[in-house]
């Protein structure tokens, strides 16, 4: 296995610490919640084995990456920061753009915001947000969606800190997974309350219980596109249910592919890493 580096870089008014791994066209791999830039440790290497220089940053406000001065979680500041990334870092037209969860979201607006710098994308866990219209209206999608709700209040840092709470979103999401390693490096990114609050600020931000910070608007309104997109769905997802995937592909980019990894939940690519990983390496070549 090849080893990874650890480096600093800004953009977008944000320090982020990554992981890295190779050399060659930007592979650009964004993490979601409750996780960190180490979930990608099964896949940076294989990029790197295929000739990408494969990046996994850790996401604004998740330490070691600083807190955004602008306290901007909104969707568009994701999109802002994959560009800004893929620029500091030396990105090409020959890039790609991989996201897991909240990582998804950035494959959406950046490849559509600014298709020329990416060359194929992949995203996992959370389909494209138009093809779930009715989702959150189907009562058992509710009660898997809770935290999103508790998130939005005053006890949401409270709960999200106390034992137990991360470990059961982790095993409710991916039943049979043990995710210890996982958890702990999670408990270490947001042990520090002003990390876990930024990290909760994303659900915040996504229902309007914080208001948008107004400057993303464009990164904010970026859909469609014409990048491919690779979309990863585990079918044992307990955060979001599989049969929520159905009408992906309808709001996906010419080109696009939708598959379900059989006996995976919603961290996919740490449960089945060699199905993930074949499926992403196959994709991108």
């Amino acid at each position: 296995m090849r080893s990874m580096e650890i480096i600093t870089v800004t953009a977008n008014d944000v320090e982020f610490t990554c992981l890295t791994a190779g050399e060659g066209p930007l592979a650009l791999c964004l993490h979601g919640f409750p996780d960190t830039a180490h979930t990608w440790r099964h896949l940076l290497p294989e990029l790197a084995g295929r000739g990408h220089r494969a990046v996994a940053p850790f996401m604004r406000g998740y330490a070691p990456t600083s807190i955004p001065v602008d306290g901007a979680y909104e969707g568009g500041a994701l999109v802002a920061d994959a560009c800004a990334l893929h620029e500091a870092l030396g990105g090409d037209g020959d890039a790609v753009l991989i996201g897991h969860d909240w990582g998804a979201f950035p494959v959406y607006g950046a490849t559509a915001l600014a298709p020329g710098r990416w060359r194929r994308a992949v995203a996992m866990a959370v389909p494209p947000m138009a093809s779930m219209a009715e989702a959150f209206l189907d009562y058992e999608q509710l009660k898997r969606s809770f935290y999103i709700f508790l998130f939005q209040t005053w006890a949401a840092e409270a709960a999200a800190s106390r034992p137990g709470f991360i470990e059961g979103l982790w095993r409710d999401w991916s039943p049979g997974y043990d995710a210890t390693e996982d958890v702990a490096l999670v408990r270490r990114s947001l042990g520090d309350p002003a990390n876990l609050a930024a990290a909760i600020g994303y659900y915040r931000a996504m229902l309007g219980t914080v208001p948008s910070t107004g400057r993303y608007a464009a990164e904010q309104a970026a859909t469609g596109g014409r990048v491919p997109i690779l979309y990863l769905h585990g079918e044992r997802d307990g955060c979001l249910d599989a049969g929520l995937t159905a009408r992906a592909a309808a709001f996906l980019p010419p080109g696009s592919r939708v598959e379900h990894v059989p006996e995976a939940g919603h961290f996919l690519h740490l449960e089945r890493p060699r199905a993930v990983n074949d499926l992403v390496l196959d994709w991108l070549s």
